[in-house]
């Protein structure tokens, strides 16, 4: 598996670590707990099998030519399927049209996963994963009371077989976890 994904401006980035802290404070499922280097908040704009010929140097130019992109979140929910609570991203036109323009590229790509095409794609920022039965009320009070504004401002992709990300964009996101 190979992913599309934004980063985060570091003050951005720093609210959603908070919010995850005050999560596992409380006891409630959260990505704090995942200790993988790789892990940090981020912003899934396509996963596919894998990229096609020449596709990861148009990504990285599509992204070096939309980054950065204001954010703000929105409410605290927990999706269907495998269940994450998350913090809904409100979309602009720009995230909307970078989105599109991604998936223009993997247009080709085999396993493209549906949940993020376009008409399926719900913008947002993983919480805990697998929230279940857990008190999504208490969790809403717990993590997004006052939801944060920053920007997207570098991209890269995960490679699922590696474990590892590569970056998609020539400015450099802060490095770690």
């Amino acid at each position: 598996m190979r992913t599309v994904e934004l980063l985060c401006s570091p003050q951005l980035e720093a609210a959603v670590r908070a919010a995850w802290d005050r999560l596992a404070a409380a006891g409630l499922p959260s990505l704090a707990r995942n200790t993988h280097q790789t892990n940090r908040p981020h912003l899934t704009l396509a996963s596919v099998e894998e990229f096609p010929p020449g596709a990861e140097q148009r990504l990285a130019d599509l992204c070096d030519a939309a980054l950065p992109l204001p954010v703000r979140l929105g409410r605290v929910t927990v999706l269907d399927g495998s269940a994450p609570l998350v913090w809904l991203v409100r979309p602009t036109p720009q995230l909307v049209a970078l989105h599109g323009a991604v998936w223009d590229v993997l247009a080709e790509a085999p396993g493209g996963h549906s949940w993020h095409r376009p008409g399926r794609w719900v913008p947002h920022l993983s919480l805990a994963l697998r929230f279940g039965a857990a008190d999504r009320r208490r969790a809403r009070a717990v993590a997004g009371a006052h939801p944060p504004a920053g920007a997207f401002v570098a991209a890269r992709s995960y490679d699922g077989d590696t474990r590892t990300v590569g970056e998609l964009t020539t400015a450099a996101p802060r490095s770690g976890g």
